[in-house]
């Protein structure tokens, strides 16, 4: 079945020094497929921006590399192998270097939506007002904060295990990948009521970094899609 994904994005430095979320689209019309990723670079360790983009950037071009081989588990396990080694190759260019990253990605194939997610950041699928899927945080509260517990860190590349969920998808559904900047800035009733607006993607958009000028303390990134 031939699905359209049409999207907006956003991403925004918010209140920090630095902007270190990365995203991507690669668009394959000719393969019906659709890949989405958010990546969040780690604040508490060095280079958090350079670890989201290798990421982010490495996941990207295995989708490219490999046009074949269909959307499944297997395949995001793959890429995701491929971007933790080329996060522990990079950050011994010079001397062994602290960096890690979150990552969500959601990739449209046809009618399935393959769903995979390492750390914080999120992904929620959407449906006739209700949220049909929402990514689990890999998170564990510790003094007051919360530590990170999979991810992609170039220390420890074992962490970097993703969590995948695969779903039919239908006309009118909403997929949208955040980082935690974006749903921490507001309560999730809220979030979620909001990107079911009947409104174009693009005022919808607004009306959450809105909410994200006001409230978020982090920087905020999203992508917005449907399936028409």
């Amino acid at each position: 079945m031939i699905m359209k994904v049409e999207y907006t994005t956003f991403s925004e430095t918010g209140k920090r020094r630095a902007n270190q979320d990365v995203y991507r689209i690669v668009d394959m019309p000719e393969f019906n497929r659709t890949l989405m990723i958010v990546c969040d670079g780690m604040g508490g360790h060095s280079m958090g921006d350079m670890a989201a983009e290798i990421v982010c950037n490495a996941i990207c071009e295995f989708w490219n590399n490999n046009t074949d081989i269909q959307d499944s588990e297997a395949k995001v396990c793959d890429a995701c192998k491929v971007a933790s080694d080329a996060l522990y190759k990079r950050s011994r260019v010079v001397r062994s270097i602290e960096m890690g990253t979150t990552m969500v990605m959601a990739s449209v194939e046809g009618n399935i939506v393959t769903i995979a997610h390492c750390g914080d950041s999120r992904c929620y699928l959407l449906r006739d007002g209700e949220v049909v899927y929402q990514t689990l945080d890999h998170a564990d509260p510790h003094w007051g904060s919360e530590v990170v517990t999979r991810c992609f860190f170039s220390m420890n590349p074992e962490v970097a295990v993703p969590e995948v969920a695969r779903f039919e998808v239908q006309p009118g559904d909403r997929i949208f990948l955040c980082s935690d900047g974006v749903y921490k800035a507001m309560a999730p009733q809220i979030l979620t009521a909001r990107l079911q607006d009947d409104k174009p993607l693009e005022e919808v958009v607004d009306v959450v970094k809105f909410m994200c000028e006001k409230f978020s303390t982090d920087n905020y990134t999203g992508i917005l899609a449907v399936v028409r």
